[in-house]
């Protein structure tokens, strides 16, 4: 993504309920829908299944040439659906924060030859 920067992060933290029969399918489809949309960029998820009390957390990251693109997202009808779902449904909490990414990197360990 380094040559998109500087671009835009959605940062979305939640719980989910109990009853989350259905959520898999819905987040494959959002995830789905989101890169056909104009200004996507690229996701990031993950969730902890745990039995610890922390069970049930999970984080996304969506990255956004622009914030326009984020508000047209947020607006797409069937994301709206999504996202009613989820308050009546899915998630006990939710957060979503949107940060402007102007700089990154990163580290990749090199793997040795197995001969």
């Amino acid at each position: 993504m380094k040559d998109k920067i500087p671009y835009y992060a959605v940062i979305f933290t939640s719980t989910q309920t109990d009853d989350i029969e259905g959520y898999s399918e819905m987040a494959e489809k959002m995830e789905t829908l989101a890169k056909q949309q104009e200004g996507f960029i690229g996701i990031e998820s993950a969730r902890n299944t745990s039995t610890a009390l922390s069970a049930g957390t999970g984080i996304t990251v969506s990255y956004w040439e622009s914030l326009d693109a984020i508000k047209n997202w947020k607006a797409n009808t069937e994301h709206l659906f999504a996202q009613q779902k989820g308050r009546e449904q899915w998630y006990n909490w939710y957060n979503v924060k949107i940060c402007k990414v102007e700089r990154e990197y990163q580290f990749l360990r090199k793997q040795e030859s197995q001969e």
